[in-house]
């Protein structure tokens, strides 16, 4: 069982519901899935580019990765409906907790000249998007098979009725908000 879920279940249930006053042990929100999203704009003119994407998406979330494709025609963009654009995966139960314990452990501190992530990142709803410039912060990337670098973008959705629930219970999953 991961650290993070342990985690949750003690020490964070009591915190939130300590903080908000929650009546029942349901109400405190949780993470409910972590989506990983990498847009490949030169997917168009080189379908290898896409493949190496997919690659290192799978090695960064030990899950197998989904193409995505364009919903409509954008000519300015040259790229038609249909066409493979980018990958994404979606992290829900054991593999959600143990990719948050890698991101704020492992990655984030690996960044260069690291303050904290965007506490602004929220969307009202409590759910929290991240945007990551390069994908050789991940140990399991190897920096020197890598063909371009890459970034992606990480939304964390919780079960937060408000933003400042899912901050307090990102803070309590150790993510480092810069102040």
């Amino acid at each position: 069982m991961s650290r993070y879920k342990d985690l949750y279940k003690n020490e964070i249930v009591k915190a939130m519901t300590d903080k908000f006053g929650y009546k029942n042990v349901m109400e405190v929100p949780k993470l409910d899935k972590i989506v990983i999203n990498m847009g490949v704009g030169e997917a168009k003119e080189n379908a290898k580019v896409l493949e190496s994407a997919v690659a290192d998406m799978e090695k960064i979330a030990g899950q197998k990765a989904v193409i995505t494709k364009a919903k409509k025609s954008v000519a300015n963009f040259k790229i038609r409906e249909g066409q493979a654009i980018g990958c994404k995966v979606t992290l829900r139960g054991e593999k959600m907790y143990d990719f948050c314990d890698r991101l704020v452990n492992l990655a984030l501190p690996r960044v260069r000249d690291f303050r904290g992530v965007n506490a602004n990142g929220f969307d009202g709803r409590g759910n929290y998007a991240l945007g990551i410039k390069e994908q050789i912060i991940f140990p399991e990337i190897e920096y020197d098979k890598i063909d371009k670098v890459r970034g992606m973008d990480i939304i964390f959705v919780t079960t937060a009725k408000t933003d400042e629930e899912a901050r307090e219970l990102l803070r309590l999953f150790n993510m480092p908000f810069a102040k």
